[in-house]
């Protein structure tokens, strides 16, 4: 018997002679995908495609028809919120007038270019709707096999109140595609929908949002991408991606985003109403402009930290005759009554060097207010003579070029009930107008689906007591939840089995030092998708480990993890990782990336390996295995390799790290093992911004900095190296001295110097 139900009809047709013909409207409650099947080819203006609550899994929907603006063809869940489509699912759209709502795509991942595409075949849709729908971390399980989430074909559709969290894997999370005729001047509308958590990708590849591509840049979209709230969307240096033209971006929030809505490519966009809180996070951008006509108005900008390309407000250099994909003069760009409140950074003529020489031109700054608690924001890379200053009010003083139309005020800042500050007193016409609305988070994507925290932190869950004994680690790892933390008792813990780590868990001594551990595999922790681990007051040594080499204490799945981790280890004492050579501490997998790596407050014995070996992506396309390492006041004895290994190699300019600070360390005789085959004491290559100081060298290697691309950030400066060889920094892409900062740093090699 079939479950397809015919639940009312609708609709009469009166023809010049009189009531001739009925147009049935059907109302189909659809419990499998055969009986999907069944109906989909014949759904007409009207009908209505009901799938009942449960779980529907490798479900290729494809949702066809032409409605009508009066009688659309709807596709719904039972039950919004109720309807999960798993395993490899998609949902592809022809026709016209179509709406879908109420379904969750989880557990699971496209085998197709998209999870929801406005197209099928060579048939686009026009006119349609997909509204309350939750995508959450529906990801190929290859990080870097690309897909989107929602790609928009065709013209006059609209994505509204959805919710998007948890892109992993390569690809835009929305795409705009301009590729032919019957997508371009499209007027799609992409509002109110909450983009969650984008974790840091690690290379280029993980916009939030893009709106064409350089192919098509010069062909106008008319999207307007109104009043949605992008929440940590850390994907890369840029959130936004513009590559198209006569755009509007308009009364949008970004919150604790790192990167820059970009108007990357393409002429004539609109960026207004927008508010961009940094809350002093790390490289949180606001807005970067690149091409002709473009204007920038009315947008709140407060505690931003971005730099260089990912600037509060970054007005770039282009190329001169600028092929399509490359970067076009800023030209006719109007920047106005926009407010910027502790942005560290506003650049202009960004970007120059040898290829990017044509300057700003035609270009107007007016009416903007800038108000910094420290020091002045501006950083001018190249002539800007093309850029014209008015009425622009700073408290901070004015750099010279900036004098005819920045004046400098006592500005007085208070907080009105929209939550942006504005000054006590000033002329009216000056940053943002007093009435602008800030979109909550909670006006954004669907009411009936959580907008969880990010990640999960440590020691947020119970506590969990274990003793010494057989498999008593194992259990108790198994048997704990996410955010828990195991607390070992004083003894010996002999591990058999390598101990996989696929939730948030702290394992800490009871007693600091009192809890030795000793393993029989290759590794004592591996860490898979969904795992986090920190190591608290332990004492681990490599004494029955296997006598092989290669060997390591903690590792990450050897390729293929697509979830970001975070390891942290304090208080602990690691000795004699010295059974075999090459026995390293930490070892990153090929395609993993740690958001944090932090050692503190360690102690480091007798390894034949290294410490951290985040050196895997040997393929030079920018991808790394680290964001940010922290190693802080550790002792570091006979280690023959080197404290880590951090490699970033080719010259792609979409990511924000690595980060490393290195300070109060003590490094003895390390380094100078013969399989060390960069012969340094930390090797850094392609490590974007880098701290060393106050740290203690004898006896062991130099620090070896290899400069790539993207202006990195390196000072050593407070640093003793005795009986150790100073710093070696080079540059492999620019020309002349390098760029590092060296203060203050003691050479006793023989005779003392200072660097």
């Amino acid at each position: 018997m079939s479950l397809i139900k015919k639940q009312h009809s609708i609709g009469f047709f009166l023809l010049l002679a009189g009531f001739s013909q009925v147009s049935v409207a059907e109302d189909y409650l659809i419990e499998n995908k055969k009986e999907y099947k069944k109906i989909a080819e014949s759904l007409t203006a009207g009908d209505t495609v009901i799938l009942k609550n449960g779980n529907w899994k490798d479900f290729e929907i494809v949702f066809s028809g032409k409605g009508n603006k009066q009688n659309p063809i709807t596709l719904k869940a039972e039950t919004p919120g109720k309807v999960f489509i798993t395993g490899q699912s998609y949902l592809k759209l022809s026709g016209q007038y179509l709406n879908v709502s109420g379904l969750i795509f989880k557990d699971g991942y496209t085998p197709d270019s998209s999870v929801i595409t406005f197209k099928h075949g060579d048939k686009e849709a026009n006119r349609s709707r997909v509204t309350e729908v939750v995508i959450d971390n529906f990801n190929n399980p290859d990080k870097q096999e690309s897909d989107y989430w929602v790609a928009l074909y065709g013209k006059h559709n609209r994505l509204d109140h959805s919710h998007f969290v948890g892109k992993r894997n390569k690809g835009v999370t929305v795409a705009v595609r301009l590729t032919d005729e019957k997508s371009q001047q499209n007027h799609h509308q992409i509002d109110h929908n909450y983009f969650g958590y984008r974790p840091v990708f690690g290379s280029n590849g993980g916009e939030t949002l893009r709106i064409g591509t350089s192919h098509y840049s010069l062909t106008d979209s008319f999207t307007k991408v109104e009043h949605n709230y992008f929440d940590k969307t850390n994907g890369e240096v840029e959130i936004i991606s513009v590559k198209s033209g006569k755009n509007e971006i308009k009364n949008n929030v970004f919150n604790e985003a790192r990167g820059t809505l970009t108007l990357r490519h393409g002429n004539g966009n609109l960026v207004e109403g927008n508010v961009f809180f940094g809350n002093g996070q790390d490289h949180t951008g606001g807005i970067r402009v690149i091409n002709k006509d473009q204007i920038v108005r009315n947008n709140y900008l407060e505690n931003l930290t971005g730099y260089r390309f990912g600037s509060g407000l970054t007005i770039m250099n282009g190329v001169k005759n600028s092929p399509i994909n490359r970067y076009h003069q800023v030209e006719n760009a109007l920047i106005e009554n926009n407010t910027f409140v502790n942005v560290q950074h506003i650049q202009l003529a960004a970007g120059s060097d040898a290829e990017r020489t044509a300057v700003p031109k035609n270009t107007r700054i007016k009416n903007n207010l800038i108000v910094n608690e420290t020091k002045q924001p501006f950083t001018i890379f190249d002539d800007i003579s093309g850029i014209t200053f008015t009425n622009n009010i700073t408290n901070q003083p004015v750099i010279s070029e900036l004098r005819s139309g920045v004046e400098n005020q006592n500005i007085s800042l208070s907080r009105h009930k929209n939550g942006l500050l504005y000054p006590t007193s000033h002329s009216e016409n000056v940053g943002v107008q007093r009435d602008l609305i800030v979109l909550s988070k909670d006006d954004t994507g669907v009411k009936w689906y959580p907008k969880n925290p990010a990640t999960t932190e440590f020691d947020s869950g119970t506590k969990q007591s274990v003793e010494p004994g057989p498999q008593a680690l194992d259990d108790a790892i198994e048997a704990a939840n996410s955010g828990d933390i195991i607390e070992l008792s004083p003894g010996q813990y002999n591990v058999s089995r390598l101990l996989k780590i696929d939730k948030v868990l702290t394992i800490a001594a009871k007693t600091r030092g009192k809890s030795a551990l000793t393993f029989s595999r290759s590794a004592l922790f591996e860490i898979h998708d969904g795992g986090s681990l920190k190591l608290e007051g332990l004492a681990i040594t490599g004494a029955n480990s296997p006598d092989a080499a290669a060997n390591s204490v903690v590792r990450t799945k050897k390729w293929g993890m697509l979830e970001n981790c975070r390891f942290i280890m304090q208080d602990s004492l690691v000795s004699n990782l010295n059974i075999n050579h090459s026995f390293d501490f930490f070892v990153s997998g090929k395609g993993a990336l740690a958001d944090e790596l932090v050692l503190q407050n360690n102690r480091f014995n007798n390894i034949t390996g290294d410490i951290l070996r985040l050196d895997r992506e040997i393929e030079d396309l920018g991808i790394y295995n680290a964001e940010y390492v922290i190693i802080k006041n550790n002792q570091f004895n006979d280690v023959e390799g080197a404290i880590a290994k951090i490699y970033r190699g080719g010259t792609d300019e979409s990511t924000f790290g690595p980060h490393l600070v290195f300070s109060d360390n003590t490094v003895s005789n390390t380094g100078k093992g013969k399989r060390n085959k960069t012969s340094a004491s930390l090797y850094l290559h392609g490590v974007q911004v880098t701290t060393v100081s106050n740290n203690q060298f004898s006896r062991s290697a130099p620090l070896v900095v290899e400069h790539t691309v993207g202006e990195p950030q390196t000072t050593i400066k407070d640093n003793t190296f005795n009986a150790t060889p100073a710093p070696e920094i080079k540059e492999l892409q620019a020309e002349g001295p390098h760029t590092a900062t060296l203060q203050n740093n003691q050479i006793k090699q023989g005779k003392e110097q200072r660097l």
